[in-house]
């Protein structure tokens, strides 16, 4: 006779666990040891002498750096308690990170990032004595440009915003080169773009002009034409845009800029939903850029390292960031720009690690198997602003009705007039339910936004627990308010203010702060 299956929840019962955990400083024992390392030996201290005299005294340290000491078991056990206060792409349904593109990254990847000759390279090693790196980087570079439909790569950039300043630094030359430096002042963008194109171009000293949406929701073409003149040095539009829209006319947008000198610049950083369908070149796009830590899979590492891919046309190449990696024969080396080159975008080339990573996946898939990422990705979706839009309260602002590609910009402002609660309040209610909710970058032009993009990472199971997570909170926020505005409850820390978090004078970011600040007295 077999027992009764209990039948499963229809919310997923979770609490995160909770170990108040020290910092590693205050975990130290003095004396305790994870490793010992074998004495020199008597032969080899005769032979060599006394190598710290050998430093020039302002490099040698009055006294020995204060390092943790404990053992191996316990430095195990602190980290993995760390790892279980925390919400994270490999354990929770992490749809809320719209624009950020969180997907499963192959841990294939980290062995083979984790090689021995690979773990050993130094950034300022021989170029000779690091061919295979350089070989790997030449060849992404080739992939890259075909993804792309671009003439040249540049992976030398070591994050996503790097890379746009890296865009708008060759915009500025190019016209600097032409002699039109000065005339060029202005740079237009969407209010719906990354942030990152207005804040670079404002960087490098340009007036932003920013287009808000036609009355159908889409990127307003007859404004970018009103906006355009002689002193328009580029446009530099994300597309799609961070609400899920794609621009139907972006090649008319790229004509519009050309046709006054200006050149086009395409922020892909939502490319996951266009891969092998589309590319930059098939819109007239003079510059794109990618975050190989968004599109291809490799880790964000909690905000870093991410990696950053340029691609140019033939006009803009001169211009690409120092060095280039080239090759010659059967080897590859690096070569410095010559006067036309904006430089160097960093210390060293790239972000080796990651580079790799993205490597591995694209060669793994195919370009069969890029196509069918994108497709995977605006299906899962579609099928999650559907079943969003079942929500009484949450709505998809712009572009009303239509599909979008691979994320949206929800909006809970029905909800929050109806109750009085946020989104943000609703998103820390969801990490009770072990769920990752991201809210908006700013500014908020939709009201109480949420961002989500589910990529095609995502089981169809997995959206609709999401889902289910999203119309509980709703309900709650209905019918019993205080547990949301008191949320969370299942987390490892409960609810809290901003008094901290607004207040530079007290932030402790280093132990060493945070003694000085709040220690001193109790010490």
């Amino acid at each position: 006779m077999s027992l009764p299956v209990a039948p499963k929840p229809a919310l997923r019962r979770f609490h995160q666990a909770r170990w108040d955990e020290p910092i590693l400083t205050e975990l130290s024992t003095p004396g305790e040891r994870g490793v010992l390392v074998s004495q020199v030996e008597p032969g080899v201290r005769e032979t060599v002498g006394d190598v710290l005299a050998t430093l020039p005294a302002d490099l040698r340290r009055a006294d020995a750096p204060a390092l943790p000491e404990m053992g191996q078991q316990r430095i195990l056990k602190h980290y993995l308690r760390l790892s279980q206060e925390t919400l994270g792409a490999d354990l929770n349904v992490d749809i809320g990170q719209g624009t950020c593109t969180m997907k499963y990254s192959p841990k294939v990847n980290e062995r083979l990032i984790n090689t021995p000759a690979l773990q050993a390279m130094h950034p300022l090693q021989d170029p000779a004595d690091a061919q295979g790196a350089l070989q790997i980087v030449h060849e992404l570079e080739r992939m890259i440009a075909e993804i792309s439909g671009m003439d040249a790569v540049s992976l030398g950039t070591q994050g996503g915003s790097a890379a746009i300043w890296a865009n708008i630094a060759m915009i500025r030359a190019y016209h600097e080169a032409n002699g039109e430096g000065e005339q060029r002042r202005e740079v237009i963008t969407t209010i719906f773009s990354h942030p990152s194109n207005a804040a670079a171009a404002k960087a490098a000293g340009y007036d932003v002009v920013t287009i808000f949406p036609d009355a159908d929701g889409y990127p307003d073409l007859e404004a970018l034409k009103a906006a355009l003149s002689p002193r328009t040095a580029a446009i530099m539009v994300t597309n799609p845009e961070d609400t899920g829209i794609y621009n139907p006319a972006i090649r008319e947008w790229v004509d519009a800029a050309h046709a006054v000198g200006a050149l086009a610049s395409y922020d892909q950083a939502n490319a996951n939903g266009i891969l092998g369908i589309t590319r930059a070149r098939d819109a007239g796009f003079d510059v794109c850029h990618f975050n190989l830590h968004k599109t291809f899979s490799t880790p964000h590492g909690c905000g870093g390292p991410g990696a950053g891919a340029n691609a140019v046309s033939t006009a803009l190449e001169p211009f690409l960031p120092s060095p280039r990696v080239v090759k010659e024969g059967d080897h590859y080396r690096l070569v410095e720009g010559d006067s036309r080159s904006i430089g160097a975008i960093a210390p060293f080339y790239g972000v080796i690690p990651n580079i790799v990573r993205a490597y591995s996946w694209i060669l793994a898939l195919g370009a069969e198997g890029l196509r069918t990422v994108a497709e995977i990705a605006v299906l899962n979706n579609n099928y999650l602003l559907a079943k969003v839009l079942e929500i009484p309260g949450a709505s998809a602002p712009y572009a009303e009705g239509r599909r979008r590609i691979e994320q949206v910009r929800y909006s809970w402002q029905e909800l929050f007039e109806e109750t009085g609660i946020s989104s943000e309040e609703i998103g820390v209610r969801a990490a009770d339910f072990g769920m990752h909710y991201w809210t908006s970058h700013h500014p908020y032009v939709v009201p109480q936004p949420f961002t989500l993009e589910p990529t095609e990472s995502y089981s169809k199971s997995e959206i609709d627990e999401y889902v289910r997570v999203l119309a509980e909170v709703a309900r709650e926020a209905r019918e019993e308010p205080d547990v949301v505005r008191t949320a969370p409850h299942n987390q490892t820390v409960h609810h809290t203010h901003h008094d901290d978090l607004d207040d530079p004078a007290r932030w402790a970011t280093t132990w060493r702060a945070y003694r000085r600040k709040y220690l001193t007295e109790a010490d």
